[in-house]
């Protein structure tokens, strides 16, 4: 009797193959062509749903996504440059810590959710219009308004992004990171509750909540095995200082060889 097989639910494609929205904003910003570079070299494959369907595909993302296995979902061949940016952080950490820690995938996200700040930086002083900036913005100002903090705040911190986005991004990330770990070494509401109130006077406090924070603190509790290696915790440290963006450039795309 015939055996009848699933029909297999994603195509694998490489970027080439993709359509990339908002590039042409993006192309002329400090490491886009880089980043983008590095997964066409590496032949990063995305896997692409057979039927498009966005909900879906966020929540295979949010759910099953692991740097090892590559491969984002996405519900149609077509994706926004800023994803393109976020995908090559997390190959490039994958690859330079060769850790499967929580901490480590903590850095990760860390990294290529906090370089969203440098792009809307570059972006808000070069006038560059795009859907990103858009609705990123917006983002944040309902995050921002959600923990209180008034319009006229959120616009000076916005300026603070813009005039230097290398700090804000050094700044995010360490935030991001410090709050990351703090919640998932807590065992209940109440000590995360207060875990979280330790950042209540960050600069950038109002924007914490518009991150993933609960979906990655669940991620690395269910997935993530393993102590931290040591490589990892010395990363973490190199970083916290305004000028990470040039660390990791050096270290991790123009010379990832080098030592620390």
């Amino acid at each position: 009797m015939r055996q009848l097989t699933s029909p297999k639910p994603f195509k694998e494609l490489t970027l080439d193959k993709l359509t990339i929205a908002d590039e042409r904003a993006f192309s002329q910003l400090p490491l886009y062509r880089a980043l983008k570079s590095i997964l066409v070299e590496s032949k990063y494959f995305f896997r692409v749903l057979q039927k498009p369907n966005w909900d879906r595909a966020l929540l295979l993302n949010l759910t099953y996504w692991s740097a090892e296995a590559r491969g984002d979902v996405l519900p149609s061949p077509r994706l926004h440059a800023d994803v393109v940016a976020h995908v090559a952080w997390h190959h490039l950490a994958n690859e330079a810590l060769s850790d499967r820690s929580a901490r480590a995938m903590f850095l990760g996200e860390s990294i290529a959710s906090a370089f969203d700040v440098y792009l809307i930086g570059h972006l808000l002083r070069r006038g560059r219009q795009c859907s990103f900036l858009e609705t990123q913005i917006q983002a944040l100002a309902e995050a921002a308004k959600n923990a209180g903090t008034s319009a006229r705040a959120f616009e000076a911190l916005l300026g603070v992004i813009a005039t230097s986005p290398e700090a804000a991004f050094a700044e995010l990330r360490a935030l991001l990171m410090d709050a990351t770990c703090a919640l998932y070494d807590c065992d209940g509401a109440d000590e995360a509750a207060h875990a979280l109130a330790r950042f209540d006077r960050h600069r950038f406090a109002a924007i914490l909540h518009h991150y993933e924070l609960s979906t990655w603190v669940l991620h690395a509790k269910t997935h993530q095995r393993g102590k931290t290696k040591k490589r990892t915790l010395e990363v973490d440290d190199a970083l916290r200082t305004p000028s990470a963006i040039d660390w990791l450039t050096h270290h991790w795309i123009t010379d990832p060889l080098s030592e620390l």
